[in-house]
């Protein structure tokens, strides 16, 4: 997390990627800028953020007995947590409003997440929101969309205006991954274009809506895995098999997931310029 090793964290990958002269020109100005604070007397040493981050845990609460047994009454508020994780989510094939996960989810003081995929209404949207957060408590509930990249403008538009209207305070992340998953070469994978394009899609909804893009949800390794096809080293369906690693989903390998940090991190540059152009390209 050290800003003084911004360049370091990027050496193969600007060497590599087709776009390394435009993350370099931002490595290049962290470093400027890390410069000037110390030219102020402010550094990694006497301001520890510039060398950390806070690490918060977050997963789908889908075994509700695995759960059950790991929550507690808080003694200071008499108030009942989840202590599996800091964050909670419930999944889309289990967000049913009369169901169990959403009873459990109800009763627990943790912030907490709901997974939004195509089949969501905005009535059923709202009435899960209701349930979930009655106090409308801003930072307790976070919208985790997951449409695929061809069903976004079909599906968010109509859950963002129903939201807005009811003035629901909530928090809209995207999740590009498990919408945009396939077969190829006889291994499940995610074209890393249909995760670009999602993301992208679901700023310029937000953007046409005057709303906030809150967060994104992915998952990526640091490893150099061979899982999700595309990105700057243009990684094929031949290539999976070569460091398939993964037991469960397919993940971003370190250089897919760094080029999708930097497009975000262009994406919200451009939008605090206040342009209005498309900002993120898709590779592939």
């Amino acid at each position: 997390a050290n800003l003084d090793q911004v360049h370091q964290w990027m050496v193969g990958f600007i060497s590599d990627s087709p776009q390394g002269h435009r993350y370099k020109e931002l490595a290049d100005r962290i470093t400027e800028a890390l410069a000037f604070m110390r030219a102020c007397g402010i550094d990694s040493t006497s301001v520890p953020q510039l060398r950390s981050t806070d690490f918060f845990t977050s997963h789908e609460a889908l075994l509700l007995g695995y759960e059950e047994s790991l929550t507690r009454v808080d003694s200071t508020s008499g108030d009942w947590y989840a202590t599996s994780g800091h964050m909670l989510w419930i999944g889309d094939r289990t967000r049913q409003p009369d169901h169990a996960h959403v009873e459990f989810f109800r009763g627990i003081e943790n912030p907490i997440g709901l997974k939004c995929g195509p089949s969501m209404t905005p009535e059923g949207l709202i009435e899960l929101i209701d349930i979930l957060n009655p106090d409308n408590e801003p930072g307790r509930l976070t919208l985790i969309c997951r449409f695929g990249a061809d069903k976004v403008f079909d599906h968010l538009p109509q859950l963002v205006r129903a939201v807005e209207r009811e003035g629901k305070s909530v928090i809209w992340s995207c999740d590009p991954m498990h919408g945009n998953t396939i077969s190829a070469g006889g291994y499940k994978t995610r074209p890393f274009d249909q995760i670009l394009k999602e993301v992208e899609s679901f700023f310029a909804v937000h953007r046409a809506e005057g709303t906030h893009a809150g967060g994104i949800h992915v998952e990526m390794t640091g490893r150099n895995v061979t899982e999700c096809t595309g990105g700057a080293h243009a990684l094929t369906a031949d290539q999976l098999g070569d460091r398939y690693h993964t037991h469960c989903d397919p993940r971003l390998n370190a250089d897919q997931a760094l080029e999708l940090a930097f497009l975000i991190a262009e994406n919200l540059k451009t939008e605090r310029e206040g342009r209005h152009d498309d900002p993120i390209a898709v590779n592939g």
